[in-house]
């Protein structure tokens, strides 16, 4: 069964935190773990692999941190989970190999559409929804 793990999980709120920093300012690494009341050294392996694929830019010392490298439109869910994930093909391990043709067209058409779903939606789409969500209002 395809189940995406706490670090792809925690990967696309952390990177969709960096999008929602409309000025390209770098942030801190203790900011990003506290929001999401995780542990910096599990946000810092996270980032740090992010970092080294490409797709967030690390800086260090006192104005340090993380920021997107490229328009938060340009990012995919997809693009996120595949950098912590690899392969997002819902059959996992190939232990029991399908040789039929209908079992086939099912396995490749439903690999297709997790994966053109992730794909179709960026991080632009995200940060969007969250801005137009009421906040909760709390009435004492």
């Amino acid at each position: 069964m395809m189940k995406i793990s706490s670090k792809g999980q925690y990967a696309l709120l952390l990177m969709t935190d960096l999008a929602e920093e409309q000025n390209g300012n770098f942030l801190p690494l203790k900011t990003l773990a506290h929001k999401h009341n995780i542990s910096l050294k599990y946000a810092e392996q996270i980032l740090t692999k992010l970092s080294k694929s490409g797709a967030i830019l690390g800086a260090r010392g006192n104005n340090g941190g993380y920021r997107l490298i490229k328009k938060p439109e340009e990012y995919s869910v997809g693009d996120i989970l595949r950098i912590m994930e690899g392969d997002l093909n819902p059959r996992g391990e190939n232990l029991h190999p399908v040789t039929n043709t209908g079992n086939l067209d099912f396995w490749a058409g439903f690999s297709n559409a997790i994966n053109t779903y992730v794909d179709s939606i960026t991080l632009n789409t995200i940060v969007e929804k969250n801005k137009s969500a009421e906040p909760f209002m709390y009435i004492i």
